[in-house]
């Protein structure tokens, strides 16, 4: 198999701090992809960028907001529209929160949006959706992370700054 060339990509499962709710965005019916359908703050990073600056871009442009990440739920591969090398994506999963849900500005890339509890968010999804794994694993690892850990990725940046020996 020859070496692949992947678009990369993030996804923000949005939780506001001030009551516990998750944050569903309904894509513009305008979107090329998934137009109508119900997601969390995604989008592709772009050239030169790291997985969290294109996390932070995206949440100004998509909800007008800066996020606090909390931890990485996980990773995720898949098409971007039709199976073919230009739509393969690998993606980076990452658990966030804001102070109150009254921050949120959506931007044009959506035309709804909705605050759930856990709960209500997987009901409220058609069946299989891939969010629903995303919310209940983000839920289990909220209720069994020590709260040092949660202090020291708090304090951090996920993301290391490798660069090459000359």
């Amino acid at each position: 198999m020859s070496v692949g060339r992947f678009l990369g990509g993030i996804m923000a499962l949005v939780r506001e701090v001030e009551n516990g709710r998750y944050l569903l965005l309904q894509r513009a019916s305008t979107k090329d992809v998934g137009a109508g359908t119900w997601e969390c703050v995604t989008g592709r990073v772009d050239q030169g960028e790291s997985f969290e600056e294109a996390l932070y871009r995206e949440a100004q442009e998509e909800i007008g907001t800066t996020l606090q990440i909390e931890f990485i739920l996980g990773t995720t591969h898949f098409f971007r529209g039709p199976s073919i090398p230009e739509n393969e994506l690998l993606g980076i999963a990452y658990a966030c929160t804001i102070p109150s849900a009254s921050a949120i500005q959506l931007g044009d890339e959506h035309d709804a949006h909705h605050w759930f509890s856990a709960a209500e968010l997987v009901n409220f999804l058609p069946p299989n959706h891939w969010l629903t794994p995303v919310v209940h694993r983000a839920e289990f690892m909220r209720q069994h992370w020590p709260a040092d850990l949660r202090d020291y990725f708090g304090e951090r940046p996920f993301e290391f700054f490798w660069q090459p020996s000359k």
